[in-house]
């Protein structure tokens, strides 16, 4: 007997029209009559939630992505219909659910604009090679619009145009244009006609986001398995969409204010007399320095948490005296655990069961640095714990101050793909499933474990952790640096473009190799590199090392000179960085801005890729080309001072800037105020006895903040910090200062110097606090003067 074995229909499947629609509170559901659910859920006023099953029922609702402490609530829900669809309507935003085929448009409430619309909207397609859906959306592309976001894709920063894949890939020398890379953040920004928008994609399965690429207005996105589950996202500032999307997966405490200064590592320093003597040249150089980095050399065999007897004999002696000289040490400690009874780690994994396995039973094995291993799988709570455990001797009893987790996309060596195969399973807290679903949050999961751990350990002082892989959230644990990047001058450039996507996508505490991982720059690329690093939230020299030395001295004196001013730079602005973190700590806000999201209803800034905001007031713009002794930069529209010259410039418009070797692009926002510390070896070694304070005139008001605590530790969650906002006013005879203080921390420091730059007219008088002062009593001279910590009220007239 022959059976016809043909499907009956392959292809993409659509929903039918709606049948039923019911309302709990803030969650509505639409069924269609082939089955189809649609369960839309409004958190706020501008964040709606949508959800879809094919199959009538929906599953677990679990999710890795989203922060618990996520805002919800909303001011307005009215829901109404008529012949075509259900009108939702919130304060923000008003969604038609149209009642033929589920398909969507969303309206800004306030002018009934068109913010988004579906094209095809929701359809799916049945995977019967795994099982489950391949669930689609597709968007109709507005006239103008352009796409940012996605993580680190070393991409044009507008993605218009694009296709892009989402799979945490070990991704060695990447180039441009190489997808996928290390990480798999699903959320993107649109703009288009003045307004913002943001989808939040989260499904963990091998995801795809196509621009306008395939079909030319059309944008799309897609997953090989789990649910078609999105939150879109309104602004319409494009600040509001990344600082809404922030919130819902959640921004890092505040790290130890050293994880924010400049940090060394090598693959690999060893033995400890290495490691000496590089610590020892930095402070004989005075090029300041916090951080020392051990790459994998210092285990024994590569076993993870172990130390080499020939390489390092007394680790806990050595990280105390690295520690006495102001260097904390950071580990690298890596996923896969050497297959080896004699080692305890191994064993315990074992005995407890706490190891991934395959799907017919036996444990996943892979070969990687230390040959042959087995894989925690850091989705079952009780491995988590365990890895946190594992932290102890590391941290506590010898003293290692960070930890780097690497090659947890996971990389593989001897396996077809570089990574688990599909079938491993994963507990998924308790939702079990393949390695297709959990592959792209196990990075987050180890890193997760990891910050748990060093937490414990290091308490009560902050921790730090370093991921290379990770999904959105992940932010809440860790740094993050873009891989293996490359010594070429191009590798510059995606460098800043990186950064910039990161923090556009939630993720701000971020940095690059810099000088490239693999091949060796000259000494022009190696500087030029400084100085864009100076200025990422995360500043770390790092090399393979195959190629040749790539510490700051390794070139020649006057490359090394220019490393140590740019460093040193960044050490005066620690202030400034970290009242910045404390932004995107407490309020959401990225460290780094591109100039779109800067200025978006500027359209010069939709296509900007090298220019971009540091905090909220300094503009850099790094130099991407050999021999060059300028570029032209676009400067955003305002006032902005040139940093070396004090030359105020209008912005809105292109121009050329000089920048010899020692010198880079950097302007200052006309009425910031720029907090400096003393420049110091490593953050500690001097007691901050006054605050410098750089205040550029401006025509006009300009608001600053200064954020301050004990640079460690966690008094500052019980009230004890300093924030100061500042609030500048200048006319064409006056400027005033104003200061609003809160928090109960006492800074070591008693004055402010404040040096007044850019002023218009010659000072005759000053008001301190609402009394004249003579002006010896401040110490005026060349437009500073000193004053009390504590004024309140500042008026310089000529």
């Amino acid at each position: 007997m022959i059976l016809n074995t043909e499907l009956e229909y392959k292809g993409d499947m659509f929903p039918s029209t709606i049948t039923t629609y019911t309302k709990d509170v803030d969650v509505l559901h639409f069924s269609t009559a082939n089955n189809v659910i649609l369960q839309l859920t409004v958190l706020r006023d501008s964040v709606l939630r949508f959800r879809y099953t094919t199959v009538g029922k929906f599953g677990k609702d679990f999710s890795y992505a989203i922060d618990e402490d996520a805002s919800r609530g909303y001011n307005h829900l009215e829901i109404s219909d008529d012949d075509e669809k259900y009108i939702i309507t919130t304060s923000k935003l008003i969604c038609h659910i149209f009642k033929s085929d589920l398909r969507k448009s969303i309206y800004d409430a306030n002018d009934n604009s068109i913010i988004c619309e579906d094209e095809k909207g929701f359809h799916w397609e049945e995977s019967y090679e795994l099982g489950g859906d391949i669930v689609k959306m597709s968007k109709a592309a507005q006239n103008g619009e352009s796409y940012y976001g996605l993580g680190d894709k070393p991409q044009h920063l507008n993605l218009k145009g694009r296709r892009f894949e989402n799979w945490a890939t070990d991704s060695y020398a990447f180039g441009k244009d190489t997808d996928p890379i290390y990480k798999a953040i699903p959320f993107y920004t649109g703009l288009h006609n003045g307004k913002s928008y943001g989808i939040f994609f989260d499904n963990t399965f091998r995801t795809f986001f196509d621009f306008c690429s395939e079909r030319r207005n059309v944008t799309s996105f897609w997953a090989q398995g789990g649910e078609m589950n999105y939150y879109f996202i309104y602004g319409p500032k494009m600040q509001d969409v990344v600082t809404s999307y922030t919130d819902l997966t959640g921004t890092p405490e505040l790290p130890p204010l050293w994880a924010l200064g400049y940090h060394q590592c090598k693959w690999s320093y060893y033995p400890e007399s290495n490691v000496k003597e590089v610590t020892q040249k930095f402070r004989d150089l005075k090029i300041p320095c916090d951080a020392i980095y051990l790459d994998i050399d210092y285990m024994e065999g590569f076993r993870c948490f172990t130390w080499s007897e020939n390489y390092f004999p007394d680790p806990k002696r050595m990280v105390k005296e690295l520690a006495d000289d102001g260097f904390k040490t950071v580990v690298i400690i890596d996923p896969g655990i050497k297959i080896d009874n004699e080692y305890s780690v191994f064993k315990e994994g074992l005995d407890n069961d706490y190891f991934c396995k395959r799907a017919d039973g036996p444990y996943m094995k892979g070969k990687v640095w230390p040959g042959e291993c087995y894989f925690p799988d850091f989705t079952r709570p009780v491995v988590r714990e365990w890895w946190a455990g594992l932290f102890k001797e590391l941290i506590e009893d010898i003293g290692v101050k960070g930890v780097w987790n690497d090659m947890n996309e996971p990389a593989v060596m001897d396996v077809p793909g570089k990574t688990f195969p599909s079938d491993v399973r994963h507990d998924y807290d308790g939702n079990p499933c393949s390695h297709n679903k959990a592959h792209n949050i196990y990075g987050m999961q180890m890193a997760r474990a990891t910050y748990h751990g060093v937490k414990r350990f290091n308490y009560p002082k902050r921790p730090f952790v370093i991921t290379r892989s990770a999904y959105s959230g992940t932010q809440r644990y860790t740094s993050t640096w873009m891989g293996d990047n490359v010594a070429t001058w191009e590798h510059l450039q995606i460098a800043n473009i990186q950064a910039q996507r990161l923090a556009l996508s939630g993720f701000s505490f971020a940095g690059s190799d810099i000088g490239g991982f693999a091949e060796q720059p000259n000494g022009e690329l190696y500087a030029r590199w400084i100085q864009l690093g100076a200025f990422h939230p995360f500043c770390r020299t790092h090399s393979s090392g195959d190629h040749g030395d790539q510490e700051p001295w390794a070139f020649d004196e006057e490359v090394t000179n220019v490393v140590r001013k740019f460093i040193e730079i960044r050490y005066q602005l620690l202030p400034y960085l970290y009242t910045s973190f404390y932004q995107y700590s407490e309020n959401n806000i990225p460290m780094l801005k591109s100039l779109v999201l800067f200025d978006q209803e500027d359209n010069q800034t939709h296509y900007r890729i090298d220019e971009f905001i540091c905090g909220n007031q300094l503009l850099i713009c790094p130099i991407n080309e050999p021999n060059a002794k300028g570029r032209r930069m676009y400067i955003p529209r305002g006032e902005w001072y040139n940093y070396w010259t004090n030359e105020i410039v209008s912005g809105g418009r292109e121009t050329w800037i000089d920048a010899d070797l020692d010198s880079m692009p950097i302007f200052v926002k006309a009425g910031a105020v720029i907090p400096k510390y003393p420049i110091q070896q490593y953050v500690g070694e001097k007691e901050i006895d006054q605050l410098t304070l750089d205040v550029y005139y401006k025509n006009g008001k300009e608001d600053s903040e200064l954020y301050e605590d004990a640079d460690d530790g966690y008094d500052y969650t019980k009230g004890r910090y300093s924030l100061k906002k500042f609030n500048v006013a200048g006319s064409e005879d006056k400027l005033i200062i104003r200061i609003h203080k809160s928090g109960k921390y006492i800074t070591s420091y008693s004055t402010f110097k404040i040096n007044l730059l850019g002023l218009p007219f010659d000072v005759k008088s000053i008001k301190l606090d609402n009394e004249y002062i003579d002006l010896e009593e401040v110490s005026f001279k060349d437009n500073t003067l000193v004053v009390s910590k504590e004024f309140t009220n500042l008026q310089i007239k000529g």
